[in-house]
């Protein structure tokens, strides 16, 4: 360290309050921006980052809805995302944020928890279960504040994250009407293993006019040994980042979490003060359009930004846009062409893209074309003659199908390595033969037909 710049050293102290010795995420002494429904998106996230928050959360994304998703590589974006069946894309993250960021999820089944925590394991720094939202969106089916009647549950779903995942797991939780019961309840928490617990100081009926009980939060701060993370301080006293400090020693917690101060300005986070909203509001912009925001969320985002000047011509206009290009159109210019690039990039290097490592499966995007190949000689066929001519075991296929649309995706092995086309296939067969061309382009085989199209067959680096 000695030897090294002062913001180098500056950053390497940074990086070890936010980590463990294990390299973990740590809760202690941190400042994060909470989840919220509809803001928590990637572009806010980041902007929170870039403003000085330690640690970030997604929106509450609920266990059924994401236990459908596939994860998918975004190579033009630069980001990995969890596509749904109806390819809408319910949780997107990128490399900036992955040791920063903590996923939240409404659930209350713990098989399906963790069914979903392993699926965003390996791009997010923590898990978290959310426990304290009271409106119908989580509370229905048993998930968020609905949780807090049913300790059994909380503790079943916990443990079942802590041990089944390598990641930190937190809850979020909101205080019971008895002192008495919430102390109870934290503590029986604490012994599921969680890193950390968010308590949002008001009670489930309570909403953000009614005052923060800091009594509650340093209360359970005192009973338990994990970091108590604070939240509920937007309405009073957290104004400004000066604000943050006083609200931690107030509620007597490790750290503290914020919403709607966050949302309203995520400058906040900034110890040299707030920025003029103007300024936010086009930096967010910036982060929305290169990151293919969808323009009806950016647009939610910009009007809670705004707050009473909604009205003003410069609400109006955020009102009326319809798509990103109308928010900034030379920026969005700009970021399209470099899009573009990308995408032709993409396309040079291979017909269907490069092969991506998804786990342990190498993975392209090829559908099976049927009219391309004649039945006398289908991928199958040629990856079951080269297996046998270098002396393998013959190719195996493993075969799921999506309840949702009873689509097929087929997964083969050959030389104990895997791969798969992360495109879903409407049969079996389809989906076997898919697998069979990812294989076979991996491993330098192109399919080249005859100028009369009578013929096909495979050469190694040539084909179209």
């Amino acid at each position: 360290l000695l030897i090294r710049g002062t913001q180098e050293i500056s950053d390497c102290f940074y990086l070890a309050r936010l980590t463990t010795m294990s390299g973990r995420l740590s809760f202690s002494n941190i400042t994060a921006l909470a989840p919220m429904v509809r803001v928590g998106t990637l572009p806010m996230r980041l902007l929170a980052l870039d403003y000085g928050a330690d640690v970030v959360y997604c929106e509450e994304l609920i266990d059924i809805k994401m236990a459908q998703c596939q994860r998918v590589v975004n190579e033009v974006l630069d980001t990995v995302d969890f596509v749904a069946p109806d390819d809408r894309v319910m949780f997107r993250t990128c490399e900036r944020e992955k040791d920063r960021v903590v996923f939240q999820m409404g659930t209350a089944d713990p098989d399906r928890a963790l069914t979903v925590a392993k699926l965003v394991e390996q791009d997010v720094a923590a898990i978290d279960v959310n426990m304290g939202c009271p409106k119908e969106y989580s509370t229905k089916g048993g998930m968020g504040a609905a949780l807090l009647s049913d300790p059994d549950k909380i503790e079943a779903i916990l443990r079942k994250l802590v041990g089944g995942v390598n990641k930190p797991v937190t809850c979020k939780i909101r205080i019971l009407p008895s002192l008495e019961d919430t102390i109870s309840l934290v503590k029986r928490i604490e012994k599921t293993g969680v890193a950390a617990i968010a308590v949002h100081g008001r009670f489930k009926e309570e909403r953000p006019r009614h005052p923060v009980h800091c009594d509650y939060i340093q209360a359970v701060a005192n009973a338990v040994s994990i970091p108590v993370i604070a939240n509920g301080g937007s309405l009073d006293p957290v104004k400004t980042y000066a604000n943050i400090e006083e609200f931690r020693k107030a509620s007597g917690a490790s750290s503290v979490m914020l919403a709607r101060a966050a949302m309203w300005n995520p400058s906040v986070f900034r110890s040299k003060g707030l920025l003029p909203l103007e300024t936010v509001m086009e930096e967010y912009l910036k982060y929305a359009i290169r990151y293919d925001n969808h323009a009806f969320n950016t647009k939610y985002c910009l009007c809670q930004m705004l707050r009473d000047k909604v009205e003003t011509p410069q609400g109006k206009l955020v009102q009326a846009a319809q798509t990103n290009a109308e928010f900034r159109c030379e920026y969005f210019q700009q970021v399209q062409e470099e899009h573009q690039v990308k995408r032709d990039a993409l396309q040079t290097n291979s017909l269907h893209g490069r092969p991506i490592m998804d786990g342990d499966v190498l993975t392209m995007a090829v559908k099976f074309e049927r009219r391309e190949y004649p039945p006398q000689i289908t991928p199958k066929m040629f990856l079951l003659e080269w297996s046998r001519k270098e002396k393998l075991e013959q190719p195996t296929y493993e075969m799921v199908q999506r309840t949702q649309d009873r689509a097929f995706q087929s997964t083969v092995t050959v030389a104990e390595k895997k791969y798969r086309s992360s495109l879903w296939e409407k049969s079996k067969k389809f989906a076997e033969q898919a697998a069979a061309i990812v294989c076979l382009r991996v491993l330098g085989y192109q399919r080249v037909v005859s100028a009369k199209r009578t013929l096909v067959w495979f050469v190694k680096g040539r084909g179209r």
